[in-house]
């Protein structure tokens, strides 16, 4: 079986993916804790499509983090971990997990982070406002004034919390948003047009260097 599926589970998104084979993992603004090969791996954020080797037939469980969450758990600025997949264990150390169910080990694990950190509620809130934010399409100048801090502070504290800058940040959710919309049906300029771009030349240079493709590549129209 092939695919990907993905549920709402007690400490956030679960998803399996069941490849094909090599396959094309693009920026999604979020990081995970995977089980992958037989070991709990963090995924870093990503800058640029990642290329996963996986064999036809392997299964990958992931558990995908809210905003700045990861930042709080592992105690390593995101930033550190860009383009990266990592060894939990070369991060933190925690107790031997079961591993038969992975989806069950990745929310224990999960679990046993956040007793470790006690992350602060204040600062999960400012990371998913700034990634609310970074949706919307607002500039650096804006949410910097929004949340009361200079430009330079907010291009520190998103490097810390998502790995990038604001603009990035805000690149990737524009990209993705534009993938769905096409996905769904919309023509490639009707998507470029609702999802913020300029235009569908904008769509096509933005997927090129994020994606590694254009989108009419990435969706298979051509």
């Amino acid at each position: 079986m092939t695919g990907y599926g993905e549920r709402r589970g007690r400490a956030g998104v679960l998803w399996r993916f069941t490849g094909s084979g090599p396959h094309r993992v693009l920026p999604d603004a979020a990081m995970d804790l995977m089980w992958h090969r037989g070991r709990l791996v963090v995924a870093g954020p990503d800058t640029a499509a990642q290329v996963d080797g996986s064999a036809p037939g392997e299964t990958t469980w992931g558990l995908r983090l809210a905003p700045g969450a990861a930042h709080a758990l592992l105690g390593v600025p995101a930033r550190e971990l860009a383009d990266r997949r990592v060894d939990l264990a070369d991060l933190v150390r925690l107790p031997p997990a079961p591993v038969a169910r992975p989806a069950e080990t990745l929310e224990r694990v999960f679990a046993a982070l956040w007793r470790r950190a006690d992350p602060d509620p204040a600062a999960l809130r400012l990371a998913a406002s700034l990634d609310r934010a970074a949706r919307a399409l607002a500039t650096a100048e804006a949410v910097a004034r929004e949340h009361g801090m200079s430009e330079r502070t907010l291009r520190r504290t998103c490097d810390r919390v998502f790995g990038y800058g604001p603009k990035t940040l805000m690149s990737i959710h524009r990209l993705q948003r534009a993938l769905r919309l096409a996905r769904a049906g919309a023509p490639l300029g009707e998507a470029a047009a609702t999802a913020g771009y300029a235009d569908q030349a904008h769509f096509t240079r933005e997927s090129g260097r994020l994606a590694g493709l254009p989108p009419g590549a990435l969706l298979g129209r051509r």
